[in-house]
Parts: C-alpha cells; structure tokens; sequence
C-alpha cells in the first residue's frame, strides 16, 4: 500500500525549498534509515514555513497534538509552567531534534515550545504522519526510536537532578552540549551557548549566581575559556571526568 501524495501534499507557506534527501540533519532526525521511495513520501507531507523569530512560540500547552516539529536550524526550548506560575525549563533542542512527542498521550502538548534565536522547523502533521508509519516499518521504529531517546534523556535529567552537585551538574550541561554539536558536524570544543546563564540554571536547578560563579570556576582551573555567549573547551577529558555519568540525551 502506498500513501497518495497528491492528497497529502503540502504547501511551501513561503518556506525554504530543501528538502529531507538534501538535509544534513537527517540522519538524526525522523528520515534516518528511509529509502528513495518513502523518503520522497515523507518530504511530501512535511510543510516547511518561514523561519521562527527569537521569543516565538511554535505550540503552548493545551494546544490540540496537530503535527511534530523538525528543527532544522536554531535553538528551542521547552518548559511548562509550575503551580506557582514560574517557568520550569525541560529541555534545549538543538538541529536535528523532533520535538512535539508530548502531545500524543492525550492528543494535546502539555509543555510550551520556545525559539531561543531564530530558528527553521519542518512540521509533520501528526496523523498524516501516523498513517503513513503504517505502511513503512522503518519509519515507525525511527519514531519509537526519538520518543525512546526523549525517554532517556528525562530519566538522565533525573540522576543529574538527584545524584549530582552543581559543579557535575553544569559540567555534565556543557559536555553534553559538547557532544551534540559534534554528532551535528559542527566543533565540540567552540560553541555558542544561545541559552542564557538564567535559562541554564533554570534547567539544571541552579541560581544564576552559581552558574556565573561555576564558570569562572571552571576557566580559572583551564577546562574552558568563556567570552560572552562563547565557549571554548580546553580540557575535554577532565571535564567529561567531573561530569561523571551524568549524561543527558537530547
């Protein structure tokens, strides 16, 4: 069986005209192991639009479960919001995640989505997508592979938040992000930090004070060179050391 493209085709919106086989983030994202054939399917449901701007939200929650989201440039954040009104950060995502899994237990997202810069996303319509995961082995267990690794990377969140002091904590922050880039094709040891201190502490349950103080800790003792949002790694290993096994999947 072989899903109708023309009834499933979806409009550019303005959006940029590459495509899944041009993209480089595909093998981390949902068309990793797909053929021609269902390659060309898959790029016929995907809708790419114009880019998100800095602060723009792609989904709140309570908002229905519509389609997942492809990041193919810039940074997203997710958070939901505590009984107490403040803003707990879940996640940073980065190129090549597909964020939006969080809406399909009760076909409504339970977190918001955030553009920390701006950023380029393809949307999938979730059901379209559903459909056609029917028909193809290979792209369903590519989804039950990212929902898995979303999966790990909450339990790793947890042994960060309850095993870890701060120094492993952001240690264990800043080597993860080390190796994302790298599994990107950028540096691991030069990069951009698009988050702010007040963001990281958030996320890793730290004060902004204590991230600050940390990294200037960490410089001091030549395991980073910190300029603005600039971070240079000088001492991988020790710093993988102190981050211990800490280790955050997405």
């Amino acid at each position: 069986m072989t899903i109708d493209n023309n009834k499933h085709r979806r409009p550019a919106a303005g959006g940029c005209t590459i495509h899944c086989h041009d993209c480089s983030m595909g093998t981390l994202c949902i068309p990793f192991t797909l053929n021609t054939n269902e390659l060309d399917q898959l790029d016929n449901i995907i809708e790419r639009k114009k880019p998100i701007q800095k602060g723009e939200q792609l989904f709140k929650s309570g908002d229905p479960l519509k389609s997942l989201y492809a990041i193919r440039s810039g940074t997203i954040k997710s958070y939901t919001i505590t009984e107490q009104g403040d803003e707990q950060i879940t996640g940073f995502h980065l190129a090549g995640d597909v964020i939006g899994f969080d809406g399909i237990h009760a076909q409504s997202h339970q977190s918001f989505a955030q553009a920390l810069e701006t950023s380029m996303v393809c949307e999938i319509p979730f059901n379209t997508l559903d459909e056609l995961s029917g028909t193809m082995p290979k792209l369903r267990q590519q989804i039950m592979r990212l929902m898995s690794n979303e999966i790990m990377s909450d339990q790793g969140m947890i042994l960060l938040l309850s095993k870890k002091n701060a120094e492993e904590r952001l240690a264990a922050f800043i080597s993860n992000l080390a190796a994302r880039f790298g599994s990107r094709g950028f540096s691991p040891r030069e990069f951009r930090l698009t988050m702010t201190r007040g963001d990281i502490g958030n996320y890793l349950g730290l004060t902004v004070e204590t991230i600050s103080r940390l990294l200037g800790r960490f410089q001091k003792a030549g395991l980073i060179e910190v300029k603005g949002k600039y971070i240079t790694i000088l001492d991988l290993e020790e710093l993988d050391r102190l981050a211990g096994a800490a280790r955050i999947a997405r």
